[in-house]
């Protein structure tokens, strides 16, 4: 018995544990129903609920309701006092605990959870015939109980006589509304009061307490009134918890007073009323009121209006957002709310709203003291202002053109946003279960002594956190007391609370939307044209059809989207073509129609929108990307992230997971995807700024080996019954120098090696099929860029075998090879295949690229010749050469001809120049003197400023292109690519272009055409 005794009890000695806890001949005690106080035993038998030998008969069901209650022991005592103060009533309220299931519960429950409302019931002993049976009221009939305990007939008492009756039936109504609330805890055939319910009624209450009070003080100034003077008015404006219909058990209520005629008289009135109700039922704060507390306490209609108009700032309107007449003249109060709302839906539109109400937020959070932060269930991380601001925020921003959202109730605010689209379903279930929680364990706290309270118990505080969660109705489970499981819960919920306020609360979007004045958010079809043309879209009407078929119907999807087209359209129109990017974001739109997150992230992650936008006005590239890669849409909010994925990485994963597949047309389709995903990644960050040239062409360039590593490795174990051959792939031109670009082909050359006892031709026959057979899926015709695997710059072109051993190769080159094939083998990588394979191709061909002695005169003269002829018979015909980026004068080609030229020269003599990329080998002649500083500079600003404008009018146009645009939108959006603001003149960019292309070519002729 001992060992499941209270820890307390196990220190006691033998004989003082016998006086504590009588034992029965059955061994029943009262620790058996969770009493443990050393008169226990005492109170029950003075109650007639115990005899010497236990319970007594038929009180068993008074015993458990007893043991249910918060704190069984208090609740003893509150019995044992209730009959010590009313004897003659003890064996009626006896006999009523035994019959009557719904008073037992009631009456013990308030004695358990509440020992304020117990002295209550002790101080008026027929109170408790209040709880006999549970009663459902209105305001009006509140206000008619409290209105007859103040009065004697036909008049109202006055002076400390109201104020006595005044709180004694405050109390009274109160207790009643608590035993409803705490009741199911001990008798469950009770059931649980909603949330809403209690709030709702402690508001009736509080209404009911200010309409009496009001009177009171009518009473006792209206005496002063000249009656020659026009008739004073006086209404009352709830605010805060009051005007939301949401109070506590303990709140101060806030109110504005507005009056007419005498405001002098008006002054006192409202002065008296406070001081009435503040010494009877609760304090009554007017600091809201214009000016605070420095300003007068009553005003006029216009007063206030003028004030609002002029000086009010950005809290105070959102104060006024639960502003609602409660007492007083109605007609006067209707006339101030009538007044003052228009003003409440304005004021998001003022400069820095959003932000002046997040710094309000943060100033609140920074007066908590740190030692209770964790622990303050109002103004803490995580409490319930957290809940209310970031409500409140979305309701003034999104509220001036969607009514539904006008309430001052938080909980009906916060469903109405999420029926309205604008929080998305599953935060709002869970910031109203976590609201309610939070309100919940605050009015338990609040109801113990009737305090004005918000502090959740300190863990270590075992004791009061046992009876917090007894009130709470906690559990013990998992091993784990009930205190700990509600401290458990509690942290849970204001965790969860905080993460949904700092999503919602700073949602970047908010200030955006902000920003759209609330008649463009409304405007009707001649207007909304009108507006669209201001804004720079060249087919207003047809971008107004798009806006129609996002937002038809009345559908969750067209909320969201009624919400975020204002913002979007006013995005777009800061982009090179707002048509075409709405005209994309509505393609993006049908197509992920069916995609749950896609929308919730735009709305959600205001940074997401902004780049989408960005996105899809500027480039053709991504919104076909997009809708099959839309998993990248969720990375579009942190573009540093976006951009810092370690190529390396992204091959690994590619290759890992084509790998599990043994056939190779999945397979393909998988590396198909993946790159999608890739390339999509890779064009929004850099379109976006967060890449540069030379990280995009590494990304394309690795991603393009790693499709093909993927491949053949699964090409090559499909045909795993006859392996005949090692293969190796070498990647060429932009492949091989790692500087791919978005619409550029893989340059390869595929060698293969027979294994023992397998004949050349057998090897070269087995490899040429397998290197066919890739080459083919992935080219096949897609939607995606292509994939296409060009090995034309192997020996004899396409008139040679696809494949060769390496033998072959080495024969080939030292009989037949020329110069250029030197020159085209400058750039040679093994890329896929066996590693060990590539690396001998390389060890071979290293004298043929960097030939002993260099040039001779000749070969130097023939690979002048060549290029002359690329140059002359390779450029479109028509085009401006000086916008070719690739074989324009100063441009890819010349800058790559130079120093491949440099590299047949010289390379032999300077080995860090023996490296596949353009700009290392630039860089490591610049350093050994062979060219001039300044000419390698140039040479470089040239070769990356054409890469990205190459890059850039493919991204733009959606295809492979190597011309810049000249004019006209795609020239406005390459030119923002380069960081030009869209208003800017993109012929500037066009002349910047012209003039580091100038003097490359310059610098190409010094160079190139050395002797």
């Amino acid at each position: 018995m001992c060992a499941r005794l209270p820890e307390r009890h196990r220190r006691l000695g033998p004989t003082t544990l016998a006086r504590v806890i009588p034992r029965d001949r059955h061994g029943q005690t009262p620790v058996r129903f969770g009493l443990t106080e050393d008169r226990a035993e005492q109170r029950l038998i003075a109650a007639g609920l115990w005899l010497e030998n236990g319970p007594v008969p038929g009180s068993e069901p008074v015993l458990t309701a007893l043991a249910k209650t918060a704190d069984p022991d208090v609740a003893l005592i509150g019995l044992d006092r209730l009959r010590e103060a009313d004897e003659q009533a003890w064996e009626t309220i006896r006999q009523a605990l035994h019959d009557n299931p719904p008073l037992r519960g009631r009456l013990l429950a308030i004695l358990g959870g509440s020992t304020a409302l117990a002295d209550h019931l002790v101080s008026t002993p027929d109170e408790w015939r209040r709880l006999t049976h549970p009663r459902e009221a209105s305001t009006a009939d509140y206000t008619a109980e409290l209105s007859a305990a103040v009065r004697s007939g036909d008049t109202y008492l006055t002076g400390k006589d109201a104020v006595r009756a005044l709180r004694s039936a405050y109390r009274g109504v109160l207790m009643e509304i608590a035993a409803d609330d705490l009741g199911h805890l001990v008798e469950y055939e009770l059931g649980e009061l909603a949330y809403s319910e209690v709030t709702s009624r402690l508001t009736a209450l509080a209404e009911a307490a200010l309409r009496t009070g009001l009177a009171l003080a009518w009473q006792e100034c209206d005496s002063q009134q000249d009656e020659a003077e026009e008739p004073t008015r006086l209404a009352v404006i709830a605010m805060g918890k009051c005007g939301g219909r949401e109070l506590n058990y303990v709140s101060d209520v806030d109110v504005v007073f507005v009056s007419e005629g005498d405001t002098s008289l008006a002054g006192r009135v409202a002065g008296e009323m406070m001081r009435i109700v503040g010494a009877s039922c609760f304090q009554v704060d007017a600091a809201l009121r214009p000016e605070g507390k420095a300003g007068a306490l009553v005003r006029t209609l216009e007063g206030h209006a003028n004030y609002y108009q002029k000086w009010a700032r950005t809290w105070e309107f959102q104060a006024l957002l639960k502003a609602r007449p409660v007492a007083g003249d109605e007609e006067l109060g209707a006339r101030y709310v009538d007044v003052v709302a228009p003003m409440v839906w304005m004021a998001a539109e003022r400069d820095n709203f959003v932000v002046d109400v997040q710094k309000m937020r943060a100033r609140v959070e920074e007066r908590v003291p740190n030692e209770i932060a964790e622990r303050e269930l109002k103004l803490g991380r995580g409490g319930l202002r957290d809940v209310e601001f970031a409500v409140q925020l979305l309701q003034l921003v999104h509220g001036r053109v969607d009514p539904e959202l006008r309430s001052p109730s938080t909980m009906e605010a916060l469903d109405a946003l999420g029926q309205g689209g604008y929080v998305g379903r599953s935060d709002v279930t869970e910031l109203e279960a976590s609201y309610e929680f939070l309100r919940m364990v605050e009015h338990r706290l609040q109801l113990r002594k009737l305090r004005r309270t918000h502090l959740f118990p300190d863990a270590s505080a075992t004791g009061e956190l046992r009876w917090l969660a007894r009130a709470c109705g906690a559990v013990p489970r998992r091993g784990r007391t009930a205190g700990e499981v509600l401290l458990a819960e509690y942290r849970s919920k204001i965790k969860a609370v905080r993460r949904l306020h700092e999503k919602l609360f700073y949602r970047p979007l908010l200030d955006a939307v902000a920003k759209v004045p609330a008649d463009e958010l409304q405007l009707t079809t001649e207007q909304a044209t009108s507006r669209l043309a201001a804004l720079g879209y060249a087919a207003p009407d047809g971008a107004l059809r798009h806006i129609k078929a996002l937002t038809s119907g009345v559908s969750r999807r067209a909320a969201i989207q009624h919400t975020l087209l204002p913002v979007l359209l006013d995005l777009l129109a800061d982009t090179p073509d707002p048509d075409g990017g709405l005209l994309a974001y509505r393609k993006v739109s049908e197509a992920l129609a069916e995609t749950p997150w896609y929308l919730r992230v735009l709305r959600d992650e205001g940074a997401v929108v902004e780049n989408l936008a960005r996105l899809l006005g500027t480039s053709k590239f991504v919104p076909s990307l997009l809708v099959r890669a839309p998993e990248v849409l969720q990375q579009l909010g942190n573009t540093t992230a976006l951009a810092d994925r370690d190529p390396a990485d992204v091959a690994v994963a590619l290759r890992q997971a084509v790998g599990r597949y043994r056939s190779l047309r999945p397979a393909i389709a998988t590396a198909r995807a993946l790159r999608r995903h890739e390339m999509l990644r890779v064009a929004g960050a850099d379109l976006l700024g967060a890449l540069d040239v030379r990280g995009a062409c590494r990304a394309l360039s690795s991603v393009w080996a790693a499709v093909l590593e993927a491949t053949l490795d699964v090409a090559q174990r499909e045909n795993a019954e006859r392996p005949l051959a090692r293969i190796a792939v070498i990647g060429m031109g932009r492949l091989g120098g790692g500087e791919l670009g978005y619409g550029s082909d893989a340059d390869v050359l595929f060698v293969c090696e027979p294994h023992q006892g397998v004949s050349d031709a057998e090897a070269v026959r087995y490899a040429g099929g397998i290197a066919s057979t890739v080459s083919r899926l992935l080219g096949a015709p897609s939607q995606d860029p292509p994939l296409k695997v060009d090995a034309d710059l192997r020996p004899e072109g396409r008139n040679g075998p696809l494949v060769r051993t390496l033998e072959s190769y080495r024969a080939y080159y030292a009989r037949w090879g020329e110069v250029w094939e030197a020159q085209a083998l400058l750039r040679a990588c093994p890329v896929a295949g066996d590693s060990e394979l590539g690396e001998r191709f390389v060890e071979m061909i290293d004298p043929i690229r960097y030939p002993e002695g260099g040039l001779d005169a000749s070969s130097v003269r023939e690979i002048r010749r060549i290029k002359a002829r690329v140059d002359t018979e390779r450029m479109p015909r028509g085009s401006d050469a000086w916008s070719h980026a690739k074989l324009g004068p100063g441009g890819l080609g010349d800058v790559e001809w130079t120093v491949q030229l440099l590299q047949l020269r010289h390379a032999h003599q300077y080995p860090t120049a023996r490296t596949v990329g353009t700009l290392e080998a630039l860089e490591a002649f610049s350093e050994a003197g062979l060219v001039d500083d300044e000419d390698a500079e140039t040479l470089s600003e040239a070769w990356l400023t054409a890469t990205k404008a190459r890059n850039a009018a493919t991204l733009v146009r959606g295809k492979p292109v190597d011309s810049i645009p000249t004019s006209g939108k795609e020239l406005s959006a390459v030119a923002s690519v380069f960081g030009h603001a869209v208003t800017d003149d993109p012929g500037e960019f066009l002349d910047r272009y012209r003039r580091v292309t100038r003097r490359a070519r310059a610098a190409v002729e010094r160079v190139f055409y050395a002797e």
